[in-house]
C-alpha cells in the first residue's frame, strides 16, 4: 500500500477525535499543551493500536465487530455529550465539573472515535498488507490533528461563556449519530 493512500486513510481515520478534540477544548477554562498533549497522546494511542488489533482478528470478528462498531459508537458518544449538556445546566459555573480531561472519558472517547480503526486493520488483514507502517502514520496523523482541534476549541470557546458544554456535548452526540446515519445507509 503506497504511502499516499496510507496518508489518506489516517487523516479520515482522524476526522472524528479531531471534532472530539475540539469539543473538548471548548470545555477547558485553562488551556495548556499539558492537556492538550494528554488528549492528542490518549486518541492518537489508540488509533495507531486499533488496527493492530483489527489486523490482528482477521477474519474472526468481522461480522461481530461491522454489525455493532456503529451503536457502540453511537452509544458512547452520546453518553458523554448529554452528560456535558446536563453539566451545562448546573447553576453555579464554578461548581461544573469539566471531566473532558479525565482519564475515565478520555479512555471511553478514543474507544468511540477508533473503532473505524479497528475496523480499517481488519480490512487491511484481508488485504494482506503490513500493519505497522500504516498503524504508525494513522497515529501520528491523529495525534497531531487532534493537538490542533483541542487548541481549536480553546480559542473560539471563550466567545460562547456558558454555552460551551452544551455545544461540545451537541458536537459529540452529531459525531454518534453520523456513525450511526452512515452505517445504516450503508455509507460507513
Amino acid at each position: 500500500m503506497d504511502i499516499i493512500t496510507v496518508l489518506f486513510i489516517a487523516v479520515a481515520l482522524s476526522m472524528d477525535a479531531f471534532a472530539v478534540s475540539i469539543a473538548s477544548g471548548l470545555t477547558v477554562k485553562h488551556l495548556n499543551v499539558r492537556h492538550a498533549l494528554r488528549i492528542a497522546v490518549f486518541f492518537g494511542s489508540f488509533q495507531a493500536i486499533m488496527p493492530l488489533i483489527g489486523w490482528s482478528a482477521g477474519f474472526s470478528l468481522r461480522d461481530f465487530i461491522s454489525s455493532v462498531d456503529h451503536w457502540v459508537a453511537f452509544g458512547l458518544l452520546s453518553i458523554i455529550g448529554l452528560k456535558m449538556i446536563f453539566e451545562s445546566f448546573k447553576m453555579n459555573s464554578e461548581e461544573k465539573s469539566t471531566d473532558s480531561l479525565n482519564i475515565y472519558t478520555l479512555l471511553i472517547l478514543s474507544v468511540a472515535t477508533s473503532i473505524d480503526a479497528l475496523a480499517v486493520g481488519l480490512s487491511l488483514s484481508f488485504l494482506n498488507v503490513s500493519i505497522v507502517a500504516p498503524a504508525i502514520i494513522i497515529g501520528i496523523v491523529t495525534f497531531m490533528f487532534s493537538l490542533a482541534g483541542f487548541f481549536i476549541g480553546g480559542r473560539f470557546g471563550h466567545f460562547f461563556e456558558k454555552k460551551i458544554e452544551v455545544a461540545g456535548g451537541l458536537i459529540l452526540i452529531g459525531i454518534g449519530v453520523k456513525i450511526l446515519v452512515q452505517h445504516l445507509t450503508g455509507g460507513g
